[in-house]
């Protein structure tokens, strides 16, 4: 019983560093259970990008999950989804549009320099977009308004679509007056929003630049200091701010690698623009194809009851287990909580995202665990009916038993990796769950249950023969 004693220690050890990991590490829930926002975005060819290749799709993952990381959003998942399109889950979020605005911008950053004798025209092509910006904030409060009146909408959409094509026009006619340089957002080492005076509702963007930024910001600024031409800088080819550089920096430029972007940002908005410059510019566009908003409320409701199901099952499994297998059953029962257990606390070390259909892999693995337990003993019975002694039937129990269980449960293993390879989203947690959940009721059936069980038949007042196998009559 020596290997036994080595195996039932190291259990007790497993379950008190298993205890320590629930009492200690917080569960982080997914999406379906604690709310927030799944986009669909759909990646976008161009004229320089006319097929999304994977590289692509992984560039442009890299920058979608770096602007997660600046919103904040903890347990955020962003994945491919086929071809052209990631999956971005974001638990707790309750301003979605938000998250749309920051992801879907692809947020190319440049610098130009104003053309010379071009200031009197570009004052008026600012003033004439202004108007536009204006009047389409209007004809989108008035959409708002009038959603119930198709005939009003209907309208509206068509002032709206000419709205914007004049603002295309504006943008492109702005845009022509200046010419561009080699100082891009690539050049970016840091990006944060700024208010522009204390108490001050504006706010403004501050950019610090790499080295060679830097030494490019220095020329350009050299180059139009004191003659009243702007350096342009464009967003998405927008002009979204056009300072002007005193005289005073004629000799050297501005110096110090770090600039602030004006532009009647609010807090909201400087905050946004900053967290897609910092997360870097998309190579290329994005389209919001899905934006959906799932309820805290539904979540709770969801671990509730899957909670609910889930203790119902288990009470039935022990309560069979006992009935049917007497002390083995009552065995396999202590070997299946410690296996909930080290599930739960296994989810919690390897930082699984708890989902409900994970949930479910769980409560399924749990009927599993009991599978392999039902195997053995059912082998055991049977050598015991064939007169062998309790101890060679309860061995040769688990050495028939096993070949049964590994083949049963490699190809669940074998399922389980395809459903992760091909699936998506909840899909996959549900196959890294059973995986899991696998691996682990093997452990306890094949090791907790028979220490335990050898354990059991060492001791001659549970040497019992109706506790090991109904109607026999004595057992050696």
């Amino acid at each position: 019983m020596g290997k036994y004693r080595g195996w039932l220690i190291a259990i007790l050890v497993l379950l008190m560093a298993a205890t320590w990991v629930i009492v200690r590490t917080p569960a982080r829930l997914g999406l379906d259970l604690r709310g927030g926002a799944q986009l669909t975005l759909q990646v976008q060819t161009t004229d320089k990008v006319p097929q999304i290749t994977p590289q692509v799709l992984a560039a442009v993952q890299g920058v979608v999950q770096r602007r997660i990381d600046g919103l904040g959003v903890a347990e955020a998942v962003v994945q491919t989804a086929g071809d052209d399109k990631l999956l971005v889950q974001l638990p707790g979020v309750t301003d979605p549009q938000q998250a749309e605005r920051i992801l879907k911008g692809t947020a190319q950053l440049l610098f130009a320099v104003q053309k010379p004798g071009t200031e009197t025209q570009l004052q008026i092509e600012r003033q004439l977009q202004s108007q536009l910006l204006l009047e389409q904030a209007q004809l989108l409060a008035e959409q708002a308004q009038k959603a119930n009146d198709p005939e009003a909408l209907k309208e509206i959409e068509a002032k709206l679509e000419k709205n914007r094509e004049s603002l295309e026009k504006s943008q492109k006619a702005i845009a022509s007056l200046f010419t561009p340089s080699d100082l891009t957002g690539a050049m970016l080492t840091e990006a944060f929003a700024s208010p522009v005076a204390p108490a001050s509702p504006n706010w403004s963007v501050i950019v610090r630049f790499d080295s060679q930024g830097a030494e490019l910001f220095a020329q350009l600024t050299k180059e139009i200091a004191g003659t009243g031409r702007s350096l342009g800088i464009f967003l998405d080819d927008r002009l979204i701010s056009a300072p002007t550089v005193a005289v005073e920096y004629a000799e050297t430029g501005i110096v110090g690698g770090s600039a602030e972007i004006s532009g009647g940002f609010t807090a909201q908005t400087a905050n946004d623009l900053a967290i897609q410059l910092q997360g870097g510019a998309l190579p290329v566009p994005l389209e919001v194809v899905e934006n959906r908003t799932v309820g805290a409320s539904l979540g709770q409701d969801s671990i509730r009851d899957s909670l609910y199901a889930g203790l119902a099952g288990l009470v039935l499994v022990l309560v069979f287990m006992v009935a049917y297998y007497r002390l083995p059953g009552l065995i396999a029962d202590i070997a299946l909580l410690l296996y909930a257990i080290f599930t739960y606390a296994a989810f919690l070390l390897f930082g699984v995202t708890l989902t409900l259909p994970g949930i479910a892999g769980f409560i399924l693995s749990i009927g599993m665990a009991v599978d392999a337990n039902v195997l053995i003993f059912e082998r055991t019975r049977e050598e015991l009916r064939a007169g062998k002694t309790l101890y060679r039937s309860v061995e040769a129990g688990f050495d028939r038993a096993f070949a049964s269980i590994l083949d049963s449960n490699v190809t669940t293993l074998i399922a389980c990796a395809a459903l992760f390879a091909l699936g998506t989203g909840f899909v996959r947690g549900f196959a890294v769950t059973l995986a899991i959940g696998i691996g682990i009721s093997m452990f306890t059936a094949l090791t907790c249950s028979r220490t335990f069980l050898f354990y059991a038949i060492s001791i001659p007042s549970l040497r019992r023969p109706h506790w090991f196998c109904p109607k026999l009559e004595s057992v050696r």
